[in-house]
């Protein structure tokens, strides 16, 4: 196992199909801030819901091969919902470094409603994973579990935290099926299983229409780190790590993100172009 944070620096590798995951690397800081990150947002292939499985697949696991050496990280991080559901046992097989994925928290959503009702909000290509619907199965079949496939909160989300306007009727939109009424049994608790819309939880609160329980698995993912890399949380104010992100079109990063990466000590780095050119034939 690899030597202990306060050693030497875990050396941690995030990749997204944006920056989404972001709120994951939240709570990474927050109990491991000396980790020395790397965080790869594949902003030449998002969004990944829109992506025919075995291309993602092959594009992933491509982009891990010229990663992994790239980076040499103990540990790899996959906070998206759609890689992690469809790509993770390929990854595993192919690469000796440990995965840590997300996958939607169905599971702590069944224990903690009252009403029975629940709702999934999450791209179209986690939507229809048979994995998500195994989910249901073993965790949550005493429950009404409706999957909730958006196909543009997680732009919407990338445009916000870019500083863009995103007008709130087109947030409302695309969360209003996430609420129901069953004969008085109303929704009360809301899987957000895209790392994408914590970014929104704010207005998803003021724009929903009756309150309801947002279950966010960042600080599980944390922990799930944490116990992988068999590393004791650290001193919250312990100074952050300095950090690289990079975007895998090799643009420049946006100026409105560059501030937002500050805030997770992350300055931008650069490639000379995407490691694995694609056509729009795998979407």
């Amino acid at each position: 196992m690899s030597e202990t944070a306060g050693d030497a620096a875990q050396r941690l590798l995030l990749f997204d199909s944006g920056i989404g995951g972001l709120s994951v690397l939240h709570e990474i800081r927050r109990v491991l801030p000396s980790a020395s990150i790397a965080y790869v947002a594949d902003d030449a292939g998002f969004p990944y819901g829109d992506w025919e499985e075995g291309a993602l697949t092959d594009r992933v696991v491509a982009l891990m091969e010229a990663l992994i050496p790239q980076h040499r990280p103990d540990l790899v991080v996959i906070p998206c919902n759609t890689a992690s559901t469809l790509v993770l046992p390929a990854l595993r097989a192919r690469f000796g470094v440990p995965f840590v994925g997300t996958v939607p928290a169905i599971k702590p959503a069944a224990e903690r409603t009252v009403s029975g009702v629940v709702s999934v909000l999450a791209t179209p290509g986690t939507m229809k994973r048979e994995y998500t619907r195994d989910l249901i199965a073993r965790f949550a079949s005493t429950c009404h579990v409706r999957l909730v496939g958006s196909s543009e909160l997680a732009r919407y989300a990338e445009q916000a935290m870019r500083g863009d306007d995103v007008p709130d009727d087109a947030i409302a939109a695309e969360i209003a099926p996430a609420f129901l009424d069953l004969d008085g049994r109303r929704t009360d608790t809301i899987v957000l299983a895209c790392t994408h819309y914590p970014f929104l939880i704010d207005r998803f609160r003021r724009l929903s229409p009756w309150p309801v329980t947002f279950i966010d698995p960042a600080e599980a993912i944390a922990r799930r780190v944490l116990s992988v890399l068999e590393a004791e949380a650290e001193p919250e104010d312990r100074p952050m790590r300095p950090g690289l992100a990079f975007l895998t079109s090799g643009n420049p990063w946006p100026e409105g993100l560059i501030l937002l990466l500050s805030a997770f000590a992350l300055e931008p780095g650069t490639v000379s172009r995407d490691p694995v050119p694609f056509t729009e034939e795998g979407r």
